[in-house]
């Protein structure tokens, strides 16, 4: 099965920045819709963002829109997410991976160890 690795991920300020990154084992994930979903402590995994196989459409969950950017490199297996004017509530573990649909949750490979982001002054 796929294996996602995702990275990027650490410690900042509120109203700081990060890019996380979410490597796929296998090429074929390049034809796949991918998804960025995040755990914060005490609650259940979510779907935050998903992207086309091709990158044309994308769609984000209203507490991070216009804030977060996801977006994929089919060449190199890779899929983003820009993360600008961090919250204290987007303290998470963030997670990607191959999703059935780019706007609802339905996960479609093995989860990763994820990337703990952790927004703190």
């Amino acid at each position: 099965q796929v294996q996602f690795v995702e990275s990027g991920g650490g410690l900042v300020q509120p109203g700081g920045s990060l890019r996380l990154s979410c490597a796929a084992s296998e090429r074929t994930m390049s034809m796949a819709n991918m998804g960025w979903f995040r755990q914060a402590p005490g609650k259940e995994r979510e779907f935050i963002a998903g992207i086309n196989w091709s990158g044309s459409s994308t769609w984000y969950i209203g507490a991070i829109e216009g804030r977060f950017t996801i977006s994929r490199d089919n060449a190199k297996n890779i899929v983003y997410l820009q993360m600008k004017n961090l919250e204290p509530d987007d303290t998470a573990v963030y997670y990607c991976n191959a999703n059935q649909y780019i706007n609802s949750a339905d996960p479609i490979g093995s989860w990763g160890q994820g990337t703990q982001v952790t927004v703190s002054s």
